[in-house]
């Protein structure tokens, strides 16, 4: 990675700007996560560097995020006696920097297509409302803790409440709120920040917080660097954690870089986002830090702040680490209500309701899995939504494709162009059945051919005629797996024992290619149409497919 020598001063701006939002986040989300406040300003140090030289995406914000910080703090919250939180999320960094480090030696970034897009913002919707409820003690100075709703209620039964801690928690939010609708995007960035000083001061010199609790004393603030703990039996209890926060880091980064890598029509590589998050996760847990990932507001800042390369995360650990120099006696007066305003307005400024409105319109389906996810991550754990989320995305794939879409097509007058007769007022010869194969021929669909193409068939018997043939437009077909082909051979019998030959049209290059190399076509005596035209037209004088027009490989 090259020093930009004609983009650093736009680089060193964002840094600046994003360093300003990350100072007060790394604080909130290290102890939303139930670690010490330090620990998330070592999370944004050293991490970065280390994502810096191995990632891709310029506009990447990463550091501790809300959504890990709750998969974390459960993950912590049953470590054996004599394990503390802080050497737990380091053995969690290093077990997270270790798996995507072995997934991107094995090519495995594909990963990320196990969560659809419903049941990640499903999962990022109810962390989030779960985020925002788990800091409601705090602000109002309740000792109910808690990392679903149910756990939460129980505890308030319980957990008191403190006026002064809630007058101050509130005023926080009103303020933040208010900055929010100023109308300046400076003000509201510099908000949270200007917040926690103030408040840190008042603490200090004002008897106003009396009562109220506080971070309190922070040890010296230097990089503790060393291996994590190993032990067998504490690696072995927090890897099935690991993964599951390895693969939401992943998913959640892949998906916030990759939408700002198409705003900016930059390329990204998402290889390389996995060696960049698995060498920032281990570089954390051997700096006092705590597994990190891409922030999407910190990713947007960034974007807007006129990042150009990854040097802007260099600037930003620069920054934080003149900020962790300066805040060390400074965070003791710092209240708690402040802080954890500071997390809910941050993590309920992106909640939205329309993401599941979208969805139910669309498809009813994936709206209901996004809603499911949701409430699995408020009234269980965020272990179950994430499985729920994988096993559900898969299901509704199989759903989808277990039976192919086949079409019955006929021509539009006048044209060469043919349509689905359902959508169309179309023209449909009696002698031939014209279908559309709409998918792929895969394992998972390739039982229901012969069921699909007997049902055109017939109806096409009932309102057109006494069909011939059977004629195949292939063109949408990119891949013909072992039991598609199987399917197809079934298909070819089944039609045979009809009295009908079945024939195919516009099949392309590599799939015809994969015919060619076991001599399906002349096996089966398949005829083969360059377009779907010639195939309708062709009547009794089929072309063959040993003519030498199909004999030059790739072809169609």
């Amino acid at each position: 990675m090259k020093f930009p020598t004609t983009t650093w001063r736009a680089d060193l701006v964002a840094g600046a700007v994003v360093a300003v939002l990350l100072i007060p986040q790394s604080l909130a989300y290290a102890m939303l996560a139930g670690l010490p406040p330090q620990v998330g300003l070592y999370a944004s140090l050293l991490p970065l560097l280390a994502y810096a030289a191995l990632g891709s995406s310029p506009v990447l914000g990463l550091g501790p995020v809300a959504l890990l910080a709750l998969m974390i703090a459960q993950a912590l919250g049953a470590l054996p006696a004599g394990v503390s939180p802080t050497e737990g999320a380091l053995v969690l960094a290093a077990e997270v920097g270790l798996l995507l480090a072995a997934a991107a030696l094995l090519r495995l970034d594909a990963l990320s297509s196990l969560l659809s897009v419903p049941a990640l913002r499903g999962f990022e919707s109810g962390a989030t409302l779960m985020i925002a409820a788990g800091q409601l003690p705090v602000l109002l100075g309740s000792a109910a803790a808690g990392f679903t709703l149910p756990e939460l209620a129980r505890s308030a039964l319980h957990g008191g409440f403190g006026a002064l801690s809630a007058a101050w928690g509130v005023a926080a939010i009103a303020l933040l709120l208010l900055s929010r609708r100023a109308g300046s995007r400076l003000l509201a960035r510099l908000a949270p920040l200007l917040l926690l000083v103030a408040a840190m001061a008042l603490s200090a010199f004002t008897p106003a917080a009396t009562g109220v609790a506080q971070v309190g004393a922070l040890p010296s603030l230097a990089l503790p660097l060393g291996l994590p703990r190993l032990e067998a039996a504490l690696w072995l209890q927090l890897l099935p954690a690991a993964a599951l926060v390895g693969l939401m880091g992943f998913v959640s980064s892949l998906a916030v870089s990759e939408s700002l890598a198409q705003r900016r029509g930059e390329k990204l590589l998402p290889a390389a986002e996995m060696r960049g998050l698995a060498a920032a996760n281990l570089v954390a847990s051997v700096t006092g830090g705590m597994p990190v990932a891409g922030s999407f507001s910190r990713s947007i800042l960034l974007h807007e702040a006129g990042s150009q390369s990854r040097w802007t995360l260099v600037f930003v650990a620069a920054f934080m680490f003149l900020a962790m120099l300066m805040l060390a006696g400074p965070l003791a007066h710092l209240p708690k209500p402040v802080l954890a305003a500071t997390i809910v307005v941050a993590v309920l400024g992106g909640f939205s309701l329309r993401h599941y409105q979208d969805a139910w319109r669309y498809a009813r389906a994936e709206g209901l899995l996004m809603a499911a996810v949701s409430a699995v991550v408020l009234l269980w754990s965020v272990g179950a939504a994430l499985a729920l989320g994988v096993v559900g995305s898969i299901a509704l794939l199989i759903q989808r494709t277990a039976q192919p879409h086949v079409a019955r097509i006929g021509r539009v007058p006048g044209t060469q162009h043919y349509r689905n007769v359902e959508r169309y007022a179309v023209e449909c010869r009696p002698e031939v059945v014209g279908l559309r194969i709409d998918e792929s021929l895969v394992f998972t669909n390739a039982r229901g051919l012969v069921d699909v193409v007997l049902a055109h068939v017939r109806e096409h018997r009932a309102r057109v005629g006494l069909p011939q043939r059977v004629l195949l437009l292939m063109a949408p077909v990119n891949h013909i797996d072992v039991s598609g082909l199987t399917a197809l051979q079934d298909l070819h019998a089944a039609l045979a024992a009809e009295g009908l030959r079945l024939e195919f049209s516009e099949v392309k290059g590599p799939v015809l290619d994969r015919l060619k190399a076991v001599g399906w076509l002349e096996h089966y005596d398949v005829s083969l149409y360059l377009s779907h035209h010639e195939g309708i037209q062709a009547g009794e004088h089929a072309l063959r497919p040993s003519l030498a027009d199909h004999d030059a490989p790739g072809q169609l």
